[in-house]
């Protein structure tokens, strides 16, 4: 199940406005590549709506069946909020409706 956490205003490269919906997937343990030890997580997506804006805050909290998977994709970089750090990335998220299982992924 994904949660439905927020709302964002975004623009197309032509300047028009539309709204997404921030979604969020359950908690996840995982493994810091610096120190080992494990933390709590959840990974995160946005999905675009037809809503208006006072109708996509009133969905905040609604649960969605499926899940959030990874993807490849091309290469670029993302500033990490919390320490200011460029890391680049080839990877992002996405909705799935139907994710896969974890055997689906490792097998």
């Amino acid at each position: 199940m994904v949660t439905i956490i927020g709302t964002e205003k975004r623009q197309t490269k032509d300047g028009n406005d539309f709204l997404v919906m921030v979604l969020q997937g359950e908690i996840e343990i995982a493994v810091s590549k610096e120190t080992g030890k494990p933390y709590l997580t959840a990974r995160k997506t946005s999905i675009p709506c037809t809503f208006d804006e006072n109708t996509a805050k009133t969905l905040i909290g609604h649960k969605l069946p499926g899940g959030i998977e990874r993807v490849d994709s091309k290469p670029y970089e993302f500033l990490v909020p919390s320490t200011g750090k460029k890391i680049k990335l080839s990877n992002t998220y996405q909705y799935s409706k139907t994710p896969a299982t974890i055997m689906e992924v490792v097998g």
